[in-house]
């Protein structure tokens, strides 16, 4: 990476393209960007050291890890999702039968991997090091103004940061996707995540367990040995008194809400509260900006769709670079940056409005959505057609899978 100094003295760094945000997304590009041989900088404060919540991997993400040969490092750290049960806990008038799916259908050892995002984290940070091309910068951005030919970055250090191209990772209030015009649509609903680790007496057999409850799903998820996450979603009042409740009274009502499907339970870690909303953006990309992961969309923590789909946004967006150079195109290009979109908005789009109508069905007391959620539901588990389509559309939409998530290479 060149360095110069300004006209007023301060150090101006050159770049082709910085990547803002150095969550699993953002390191993720940034390695992915590096290993094809683009400058790259990855500008981000440092991580809290730790991380409890945990993300579930699915196969088509775990695909592009292997690609970038990063998978190796991150395997140790995880459990296989080998089944995946639905259970309808609502109570309702109609309720729909229990639904499992087997990762044995699609011929798959398992759905994907669920790891504690601390582990995930730290096995990113060390691959960053260890990439020539790749610069690891502890700022923050505290201005940006972009250009006909490139992008200027003020950083919270002192220093300048000149790019033909930068990516926002740097989450919902992303202040890439602010510098660079775009709009986006919010909404919030009336629900709070309980997040926490739990140790367990019974093994999980690498099966995940879905209970649809009238507040939300009740969720959890295989983690190594005898312990699982938990993804509890419940009105904001009812999640604050429970976040409240001392760790053995907490593990009493957890065993008790999963009709003791793992026995004994006791409460691992620090607990987390998130309020649920939805984002997303007009665009994924404008004047030489490009967004990933939460930039570009959030909704809520349903089926382990959040950071799959940052995934695709990772894979995607490098694909598009490295066909745009091997071109001959300026990478910040508009027609690059709309390639990107094109790309992107059907995922986007079909992946927001699925995981949206999901979790309303489950909020909604009228009759005709309760029949429609337990109908989709029954079919889902009577025919074997539909239930594969599902599960292989769950892992990844087949016209969104790019080519690193088809092991196959970019160049």
């Amino acid at each position: 990476m060149t360095q110069r100094k300004t006209a007023t003295g301060t150090p101006s760094r050159e770049t082709d393209i910085a990547v803002i945000g150095a969550g699993p997304s953002g390191m993720a590009m940034a390695l992915l960007l590096a290993r094809h041989g683009f400058r790259t900088a990855l500008v981000a404060p440092a991580l809290p050291a730790s991380d409890d919540r945990t993300t579930a991997l699915l196969e088509s993400s775990v695909e592009m890890l292997r690609s970038l040969k990063l998978w190796d490092r991150i395997a140790p750290h995880t459990a296989p999702l080998e089944h995946m049960r639905i259970i309808d806990a609502t109570g309702r008038l109609i309720r729909a039968p229990e639904v499992v799916f087997d990762a044995s259908e699609l011929k798959l050892p398992a759905f994907g991997y669920n790891i504690r995002n601390a582990e995930l984290n730290a096995e990113l940070a060390e691959a960053c090091k260890a990439e020539s091309l790749l610069e690891r910068i502890d700022a923050r951005v505290d201005g940006l103004e972009t250009g006909e030919s490139g992008v200027s970055l003020t950083l919270s250090d002192g220093s300048t940061l000149n790019a033909r191209l930068v990516v926002g990772a740097d989450g919902r209030r992303s202040a890439v996707r602010e510098a660079a015009g775009i709009e986006v649509r919010e909404w919030r609903y009336p629900q709070c995540a309980l997040v926490l680790n739990l140790e367990h007496d019974a093994p999980h057999h690498d099966h995940s367990s879905e209970f649809h409850t009238p507040t939300g799903p009740f969720t959890l998820v295989p983690l190594k040995g005898r312990r699982s996450s938990l993804v509890w979603v419940q009105e904001p009042g009812e999640a604050e008194h429970l976040h409240a409740l001392n760790d053995e009274t907490l593990a009493l009502e957890i065993e008790r809400r999963a009709s003791s499907i793992l026995g004994r339970m006791r409460i691992v870690g620090t607990r987390q509260l998130y309020p649920l909303g939805g984002l997303s953006a007009k665009t994924v990309a404008s004047n030489r900006c490009a967004l990933i992961g939460e930039a570009a969309h959030v909704f809520p923590p349903i089926g382990a769709q959040g950071l799959n789909l940052g995934f695709r946004d990772v894979a995607t967006l490098g694909e598009v670079l490295v066909a745009a150079r091997r071109r001959g195109e300026d990478i910040g290009a508009p027609s690059v940056l709309a390639a990107y979109e094109r790309a992107r908005r059907p995922d986007i789009a079909s992946r927001t409005t699925a995981v949206d109508l999901l979790n309303r069905s489950l909020l909604s007391d009228l009759l005709p959505v309760q029949l429609l959620r337990g109908l989709g539901l029954y079919l889902a588990g009577r025919v074997p057609p539909l239930r594969r389509f599902l599960m292989r559309e769950g892992i990844a939409p087949a016209m969104a899978r790019p080519r690193l998530m088809r092991g196959l290479t970019l160049s």
